[in-house]
């Protein structure tokens, strides 16, 4: 059986996971990346997606400014790529022919979050 991969999600934005999320859109395949939503959030940043996306995005940002950049083409590159968080976006899991987990190495985290995943992936 030959599967295809056509979206990609890569949870985690640090170093490794953005790098790879990075590659990934390279490639032409359109990649979500997602890390969580930062826990000291006041009331107003509570319900403003930007502050809730701000892992993700000082991940990207930092990827944007690695030299050498693992983006062949980053104007191109930045088309195939989405970000979110595992709260908001979990659910886009559920489109991705791939997951890739990048997280903290912490056992407890890494089963709470594939148990998670079981639940909604592709079969």
């Amino acid at each position: 059986m030959v599967r295809r991969i056509e979206k990609i999600a890569v949870i985690g934005s640090g170093i490794m996971g953005g790098g790879i999320a990075a590659l990934c859109a390279g490639a032409g395949i359109k990649t979500i990346m997602l890390d969580i939503v930062p826990f000291n959030l006041n009331e107003n940043e509570k319900k403003d997606p930007k502050a809730r996306n701000k892992v993700v995005q000082a991940g990207l940002d930092a990827q944007l400014k690695a030299r050498p950049s693992a983006f062949m083409d980053k104007k191109n590159d930045l088309n195939f790529l989405t970000t979110g968080n595992l709260e908001d976006d979990f659910n886009r899991l559920s489109e991705c022919d791939l997951i890739i987990e990048v997280v903290v190495e912490n056992l407890k985290i890494k089963q709470e979050l594939f148990a998670k995943i079981e639940k909604i992936k592709k079969r």
